[in-house]
């Protein structure tokens, strides 16, 4: 499957722009036309992760409607019609020899996906990989099996109609744990790995790689109610980064509330009132008796579900050190108006995304205009934060001269 991803991936570099974004255009028509296919698939994806007991944040991010393939569908056409990074020229420069030298971004070649639960990625991977011209091993998780091939059929019936190859997007076809480890050791064949899932995964793929790998971890994602937040504003924010879609990688899993912060009572209030299961330490639970004990777990939990730990912190230095022991380098937050306060945290808080009075659910491809994500890198190393098109090139140096040779 590599060696026929490696030949596919020459194809593409060969394809233009123009011949790209038709493809993704009529995959994403594909994916409309056999809609029922997909959904029923999906109905029986869902029914066997509810026979086998899967979480309920599990089953949501597998379950699938007809707004969410429409959702699909439509960041499909969206990554089509965004420019296509492969071919920029990122600077360039004339040497005092007369050599030009200009640097180009390419792509990273032939990219292996491997992932849980969420059969969105299924379609936002391929996409973003064939329109960045990479080629795409798929290994999706065995709970999302039915719905990942009923996807994968459709997109690869979309791009090879629009004369581009079907080997470009490829999905494994077993879910033998032992698929993960071929492609882990696929030194020379795939170029990159990418996991998208759980800690077990991820763990599993750190240590076993022999492929550069390109980490989405855990979303332990905080957001801090700084003394000079506008209790409105800090409402409207915590709920929101919660309670939207818990399962989410961008949910707010941990509060932290300023000691002097004027309004926590009514905070707190809002949480409970959405429906939010809180875990506080000492201080916060002195202030709501309905805030269950949190033990050393709870801070470094990510919950992905109506489930939030809560603490109350003296001011933003705790804020800061409470952050840096427990986040996942994912996406956290302050709420205040204080400016000074504000730029203190977004410089301080060594995470892929920081914000200022927003909601941490904004942490998303789409939301950033990327048309769609392949996962959050929380990492530091080639691309950071939401990783879509120029997350996935690499660049190589182009060399012009005219007869010019070393001394």
């Amino acid at each position: 499957m590599a060696r026929k991803a490696r030949s596919a991936q020459r194809s593409l570099a060969r394809a233009g722009d123009a011949a790209k974004a038709q493809a993704l255009t009529q995959a994403a028509e594909t994916i409309r036309a056999r809609a029922d296919t997909v959904l029923a698939a999906n109905g029986q994806d869902c029914s066997s992760a509810l026979e086998a007991g899967l979480d309920p944040a599990m089953v949501d991010r597998l379950f699938l409607d007809e707004g969410r393939l429409e959702a699909i569908a439509s960041a499909l056409e969206t990554v089509a019609r965004l420019p296509d990074p492969v071919g920029e020229t990122i600077d360039s420069t004339v040497r005092p020899n007369g050599l030009e030298l200009v640097r180009r971004r390419v792509p990273v070649g032939v990219i292996g996906m491997i992932y849980e639960s969420r059969p969105n990625v299924t379609v936002d991977a391929a996409g973003l990989c064939l329109r960045s011209g990479n080629a795409v091993l798929l290994r999706g998780g065995s709970e999302a099996k039915r719905t990942n091939r009923a996807l994968h059929a459709a997109f690869a019936e979309g791009i090879a109609a629009a004369g581009l190859p079907r080997e470009a997007a490829q999905l494994v076809p077993t879910q033998d744990r032992a698929a993960v480890g071929a492609m882990l050791g696929a030194t020379g064949l795939i170029d990159m790995i990418v996991p998208r899932g759980g800690k077990g995964l991820v763990a599993r793929v750190q240590a076993e790689a022999r492929v550069p790998v390109l980490a989405h971890l855990d979303g332990i994602c905080h957001t801090y109610v700084h003394a000079d937040a506008d209790p409105a504003m800090a409402e409207d924010v915590a709920v929101n980064a919660k309670m939207r879609r818990p399962g989410v990688c961008g949910a707010m899993e941990t509060l932290l509330i300023d000691a002097r912060y004027p309004a926590t009572s009514e905070l707190l209030d809002a949480l409970i009132a959405a429906g939010a299961e809180l875990r506080g330490d000492g201080r916060s639970r002195a202030l709501d008796p309905r805030i269950a004990p949190a033990d050393e777990e709870d801070w470094d939990t990510e919950y992905l579900a109506p489930t939030l730990s809560v603490a109350v912190v003296d001011g933003i230095d705790a804020a800061l050190d409470h952050i840096a022991r427990h986040s996942s380098g994912h996406t956290d937050a302050i709420v205040t108006g204080d400016a000074a306060a504000a730029e203190r945290f977004l410089a301080e808080v060594d995470s892929a995304i920081v914000m200022h009075n927003a909601s941490s659910q904004f942490a998303d491809g789409g939301e950033f205009g990327l048309g769609a994500e392949i996962g959050i890198a929380t990492g530091r190393l080639h691309a950071r934060g939401p990783v879509a098109l120029e997350g996935l090139t690499t660049y190589k140096w182009v060399v012009r001269g005219s007869g010019q040779t070393r001394p």
